[in-house]
């Protein structure tokens, strides 16, 4: 009994019932642990030291890493851990924290699982560092483009739509939505300019766009979504939109702390987590929600580019 109450008062503790949970889910290092609560590598350690005092937890080296994990009971223990572990989840069940935890735990899984393609991304890094003739981005993205299946495609947030453009030479029909007319205006020029029949303008917002539910194949918020009021009200009206199967695109930026972005650009949002895109797109409704950072600017403030790709379901 006596063990099983030091055993309560420890994970009576926010942060340590929080680690506790994540622990009995999945084996991690500090680093992820770090990611995942979004607190200092400081405090972590001193609460998994704690744990590991009373034999909650234990560890072992990976690399250069050291995971942590539950530890298994002493087998007289055993009864009592189960009850314990079965009061824990009842408490992170009343907690909000632990529901943002189990969706930055994915996260940073995917993100574990992509690090096993180091060799890949190396080989990936080299392109463009090198000159070889005939090789380059723009060629890549043509190619690219001719290889899209003639789709049917949303582009919200399009301002004068130059993305549009690009996906009007392949797609079947491109809508480009934006809520300035002046915007609308000047891409509708160019579009007869260039003479894309298949591209239409119209003035709308993210939260709303003027286009049939369950009429468009993609749906593309290219730099659009931290300009939104509501990003989550978005990303439902982008689901709507969508025929069953379809896919949605969210480029934006990384979280990040320059401030300056909402009086020089207009952000609302500054920028969102790997974590928050894909806790909303699954709020949202969409399914299999891929996330990963695509870009990053070596110029201060050095803006990280975030890609989601995630699925209606049929």
């Amino acid at each position: 009994m006596a063990s099983l109450l030091k055993t309560l008062g420890l994970a009576a503790d926010p942060t340590r019932a929080r680690l506790l949970l994540l622990l009995r889910q999945e084996e991690l290092s500090v680093a992820e642990l770090q990611e995942i609560l979004a607190l200092p590598q400081s405090n972590i350690s001193a609460q998994l030291s704690r744990l590991k005092a009373a034999g909650l937890v234990s560890d072992r080296r990976s690399g250069k890493n050291r995971l942590y994990s539950l530890a298994p009971p002493p087998a007289r223990e055993a009864p009592a851990r189960e009850h314990f572990l079965a009061l824990l989840e009842a408490a992170g069940a009343s907690m909000p924290e632990v529901k943002k935890d189990a969706t930055a735990l994915k996260v940073s899984l995917k993100k574990r699982a992509r690090a096993a393609q180091a060799y890949f991304d190396a080989l990936a890094g080299k392109f463009g560092r090198h000159y070889i003739p005939g090789r380059s981005w723009k060629a890549l993205g043509e190619t690219l483009l001719k290889l899209m299946p003639p789709l049917v495609i949303a582009d919200l947030g399009a301002g004068e739509g130059t993305l549009s453009q690009l996906l009007a030479q392949r797609a079947r029909r491109v809508i480009a939505v934006d809520s300035s007319e002046k915007m609308v205006a000047y891409g509708s020029a160019l579009a007869r300019e260039h003479g894309f029949a298949n591209l239409e303008y119209r003035l709308g917002d993210l939260d709303d766009p003027p286009i049939d539910p369950a009429s468009v194949d993609l749906v593309i918020l290219s730099q659009a979504l931290h300009h939104a009021a509501n990003p989550q009200k978005a990303l439902r009206a982008a689901h709507r939109l969508l025929k069953p199967g379809g896919r949605i695109a969210v480029l934006d930026l990384l979280k990040h702390a320059f401030e300056k972005a909402r009086e020089l650009y207009a952000d609302v949002w500054l920028g969102f987590s790997e974590a928050e895109l894909l806790g909303m797109l699954e709020a949202a409704g969409f399914a299999s929600v891929e996330t990963g950072i695509v870009h990053k600017e070596s110029r201060s403030p050095g803006f990280q580019t975030v890609l989601a790709i995630a699925e209606k379901k049929a």
